[in-house]
């Protein structure tokens, strides 16, 4: 099945690793160097209009990719629990 993050970005959920709540997690000084080492490393794929709320890390045989979403990742939990696209 498949989830849909915004602006029109849909991702499969088996590659999902994880769910994470940007205001939560980049408190961390741990989380902002991830997410920078993603960042210069081209693994960051933007599914947000507006600020982003939530980031969502994805692998499959290609690689990692981190798209940052708009959406709370209650929201997205919800959603991929419900099999809504």
């Amino acid at each position: 099945m498949y989830l849909h993050l915004g602006k029109g970005t849909v991702i499969n959920k088996d590659e999902i690793i994880a769910i994470f709540d940007l205001d939560q997690t980049s408190q961390s000084h741990i989380t902002r160097k991830y997410l920078a080492a993603a960042e210069k490393a081209g693994e960051v794929i933007n599914a947000a209009e507006d600020i982003p709320k939530s980031f969502v890390v994805c692998a499959d045989k290609k690689g990692r990719r981190l798209y940052l979403s708009q959406m709370a990742p209650a929201t997205l939990l919800k959603r991929a629990e419900n099999e809504i696209i």
